[in-house]
């Protein structure tokens, strides 16, 4: 005598994909968040030349690096190790850093000024010339 395993019912020809697209829409926010953060370092620029620049506003605090790594902060010359003392005595309400650094100066000067201005809590902004065709 042969067993009969069978239910008599037809087997589901329709599946549902609600689950589907909820796992699928999980993973793409998942995705979209977690790439956001990745940092990219695969630009090498020229500076300081450009070929327009913006305007500076009178909000400013301007730092300038002479070509022999002399600072300035409102045209008075400061030593290097009193930059935030001179930056924070000349402040009043303004909240950010112009800084006009020589060609020459030093990126390691720059950074001096733009972690003295980000200690302060201001902006920083580096002039710089307009770069025109024939020069």
């Amino acid at each position: 005598m042969p067993l009969d395993f069978s239910s008599g019912r037809k087997p589901l020809s329709v599946f549902s994909l609600a689950g589907l697209t909820d796992i699928v829409l999980l993973l793409l926010i998942f995705f979209m968040l977690t790439s956001t953060f990745v940092t990219q370092y695969a630009l090498q620029v020229t500076l300081p030349r450009v070929n327009a620049t913006a305007p500076l506003e009178q909000q400013y605090v301007a730092i300038t690096i002479t070509e022999d790594g002399r600072f300035f902060v409102d045209e008075e010359e400061t030593s290097e190790e009193d930059l935030a003392l001179a930056i924070t005595t000349i402040r009043g309400n303004r909240d950010a850093l112009a800084i006009y650094a020589d060609q020459d100066a030093t990126i390691s000067q720059l950074a001096t000024v733009a972690s003295t201005g980000s200690f302060l809590g201001m902006r920083v902004a580096i002039a710089t010339d307009v770069f025109e065709d024939g020069n």
